[in-house]
């Protein structure tokens, strides 16, 4: 049995003893070693940093038939507040429209403080790139959802998102336009 931080994890399958070696041998080190070899990833808050609804139309949006098409735009930002400290800042804006008539535009930014410490210059990005906001985005999508509906228009179900692909093809797209700038220069 392992105890972490008042929760019990029972292990009863054998071949985890390979994946747990390393806590194992972690635990007999000093606890000055073991800060130093260990990385931690924790969730200190989670928050609501900004919201916007907004409905150019006004009731007569409610009057006709329309065929909606919607746009959607998503971004990160990441603040070190302190040591081991970031701030994650997930912003999606969905912009539904008929045509060039915009029926409504909704704006969330979903933050949360993480503490990240122990992990290597290369490991960083790709935790504050995918790991956080992948934690955000269910509470993101869940207010875009629920402010939608309150403004009495149907449902808005986003689908899952991939960060782990996104952040894959920015360093592809990022390697790419390195290369071509370099072969500019030549």
């Amino acid at each position: 049995m392992l105890s972490c931080a008042k929760s019990t994890v029972e292990l009863n399958n054998t071949n985890n003893s390979k994946f747990f070696k390393g806590f194992t041998m972690a635990k007999k080190s000093t606890a000055k070693k073991q800060e130093t070899e260990q990385a931690q990833f924790s969730i200190q808050r989670i928050y609501l940093k900004d919201l916007s609804f907004e409905t150019p139309q006004g009731a007569a949006a409610f009057q006709k038939q329309w065929k909606p098409k919607v746009n959607q735009d998503l971004n990160t930002k990441t603040k070190q507040i302190d040591e081991g400290v970031f701030e994650v800042a997930l912003r999606v804006t969905i912009t539904m429209a008929d045509g060039e008539e915009t029926i409504y535009v909704v704006e969330a930014e979903q933050a949360g403080l993480f503490t990240i410490k122990g992990f290597t210059e290369e490991q960083m990005p790709q935790v504050l790139n995918t790991t956080c906001p992948g934690i955000l985005f269910p509470y993101l999508r869940e207010t875009l959802d629920n402010v939608v509906t309150k403004g009495s228009f149907p449902a808005l179900l986003l689908p899952p998102i991939n960060f782990d692909a996104l952040f894959a093809n920015a360093l592809q797209q990022a390697e790419a336009d390195a290369k071509d700038k370099d072969d500019t220069k030549h």
